[in-house]
């Protein structure tokens, strides 16, 4: 198990505790229909249009003092924590893979105190395997961020894509097209939720994430930044003030799978992240007809089924062997160097997220040792933005691994979105 794994099994084992003591309190939480919040209550609104809010459940409500203890447990800063939280999980319309209407779920965190309009942060979530990791549903490392910048002030909108949380079907992971569309929606489902707790959005916006969810940011940003549909406003109702991912992994082919090859990534983290790519992406690309074809036996008639949203990361790891090389047949393993065909158009359907030009700053963050996405991929997204005539700084945070690194940037991303103007 890698320093990273263990650590985040550490922190959830942990971060349970701490919540556990505030649990009661979110009974007592009132939800949109004035009820006590013991049960979902439905929406006004039934339309089939994407972003519908259809139900707001409460799921948390801490006091100033249980976010700290909370973010303290989880190893994060709390010297930006200003106010108690109230987290509700949003369900709401989007579209699956194909276009096709279905729906999804997510986390709306809103602070107890502070300005009565609110500015709103898109927080977008690393790899999750089970889908009961995701923000909505996991009371642990998945709600670090999202509580973090709404006890500085602002609300959170932490989508927990499709196929994760309480959402219909399987999780496409590494597709962007489908976590950009679960984002988006997700956004246009947290304003009249927000507004229902008294707590309008001001339009303003700033969007961040850690791993796959770093990812998304900027492929969320490419989003909302090609549109301009209300008045001036910007994407979707919304105006991007700021771009603050984390550790995301930007250049899939170009740094991630030569990273598999020269050892930048530890062999656990490449087995669970390249065996669960292949799965997702086979299901939206062919890659191959029969597992046999990419995978070794006995792995080949197990690795699907690890993945269908039921098995956690401990799972994969007592099931899958312990590096790449192990894993893929000898031709497959050679293919990976040289994509061609179906695993050439996952990569480049995945890839281009830092390809566009942000009006708004961006701070790329990333950690030195970083063996699960390697700071190269930073590099790379700076180097796209400059090609786009955009400066973008990679904020080395030192010396840290993967969650490290979100660790170390999180507060400082807190105060920077805080300083924004």
């Amino acid at each position: 198990m890698t320093t990273t794994t263990k650590r985040r099994t550490a922190v959830a084992l942990t971060l349970l505790t701490a919540l556990a003591a505030a649990a009661p309190a979110t009974a007592a939480a009132v939800g949109t229909d004035g009820t006590d919040g013991t049960a979902p209550h439905r929406a006004v609104h039934e339309s089939g249009a994407r972003g519908t809010l259809l139900a707001v459940t409460p799921v948390a409500d801490l006091t100033r003092t249980q976010v700290a203890a909370f973010l303290k447990k989880g190893d994060i800063g709390t010297d930006t924590v200003r106010h108690g939280v109230r987290a509700y999980r949003l369900t709401y319309r989007t579209v699956d893979t194909h276009g096709r209407p279905t729906t999804a779920t997510g986390l709306l965190v809103l602070p107890k105190g502070g300005a009565h309009r609110l500015g709103l942060v898109s927080d977008t979530h690393g790899t999750m395997v089970h889908r009961d990791y995701a923000p909505s549903t996991a009371e642990d490392f998945g709600r670090l961020s999202p509580f973090l910048h709404a006890a500085a002030g602002k609300a959170v909108a932490a989508p927990d894509y499709l196929g994760l949380g309480k959402g219909p079907g399987l999780h496409p992971y590494m597709d962007t097209a489908s976590a950009v569309t679960a984002s988006v929606d997700m956004l246009r489902a947290a304003r009249p939720a927000a507004a229902a707790q008294g707590r309008p959005l001001t339009g303003d916006l700033y969007l961040t994430g850690f791993s796959q969810g770093g990812q998304v940011a900027m492929a969320l940003g490419r989003e909302l930044g090609g549109h301009d549909q209300h008045g001036g406003r910007g994407g979707y109702g919304y105006r991007v003030r700021a771009l603050a991912p984390v550790s995301g992994p930007y250049d899939l082919a170009g740094q991630e799978i030569p990273a598999l090859y020269d050892g930048r990534i530890n062999d656990t983290s490449g087995v669970l992240y390249f065996s669960y790519f292949l799965v997702a992406q086979n299901r939206l690309h062919p890659i191959y007809k029969d597992p046999a074809e990419v995978f070794r036996a006995p792995y080949a008639d197990r690795v699907e089924a690890l993945y269908d949203g039921r098995h956690g990361e401990e799972d994969v790891f007592k099931v899958l062997p312990k590096n790449v090389k192990q894993l893929l047949t000898p031709a497959f393993y050679e293919r990976m160097k040289h994509p061609e065909g179906g695993l050439k158009e996952a990569l480049d359907a995945n890839d281009g997220a830092c390809d566009w030009k942000p009006e708004a700053p961006v701070r790329l963050y990333a950690g030195a040792a970083d063996t699960d996405v390697p700071i190269g991929n930073a590099r790379s997204c700076a180097a796209g933005l400059a090609r786009n005539g955009v400066r973008a700084p990679v904020v080395n945070q030192g010396d840290v691994d993967h969650f490290g690194s979100v660790q170390v940037a999180a507060p400082k991303i807190a105060r920077w979105f805080a300083a924004v103007r």
